[in-house]
């Protein structure tokens, strides 16, 4: 399986916003990104960007460290947003209901690692990582489908 990948600096929290805006705009039912990085890199912050672009309004949202789950009903699709720190077998991953969740809702994963082999293989990463200026990220995004390839492509965000 052939892998892809595309490298961004995120120079400030409102070019992390305006990226998570556009992916707000771009996302369907069944997609889903796993996100990673240390805490603080900026994984929440991007959710929480995206799931109020998505809504259309500024609703609070959490992280759900401690509910591991938070569901947002959008206009057309459901979104799950998961925080799956705390988790210690991915058999608590089954019982939380989001394997049914990565075919029928928009999936926002932090710490994917604790999904282990239940990771959709189709799903975009998201590699949030800090640099050495204050506020500044950098983004890798890795895929294995055409179907990134196209959907960062049309709505230019790789």
């Amino acid at each position: 399986m052939h892998e892809f990948c595309s490298q961004r600096l995120l120079r400030s929290p409102e070019e992390t916003t305006q990226l998570a805006t556009g992916f707000a705009a771009a996302l369907k039912p069944g997609d889903t990104i796993l996100l990673t990085g240390d805490i603080g890199a900026g994984k929440t912050h991007f959710c929480r960007s995206l799931i109020q672009a998505r809504l259309g309004y500024l609703e609070d949202v959490p992280s759900p460290t401690f509910t591991l789950i938070q569901t947002y009903d959008t206009e057309d699709v459901e979104l799950w947003h998961a925080d799956l720190y705390r988790l210690s077998s991915p058999d608590e991953v089954i019982e939380l209901g989001l394997i049914e969740a990565f075919s029928e809702a928009i999936c926002l994963v932090e710490w994917p690692d604790r999904l282990a082999e239940l990771a959709p293989k189709t799903a975009l990463s998201a590699a949030f990582k800090m640099t050495e200026t204050p506020g500044e990220r950098s983004l890798t995004l890795r895929w294995t489908t055409q179907y990134w390839t196209d959907l960062l492509k049309e709505h230019n965000l790789a």
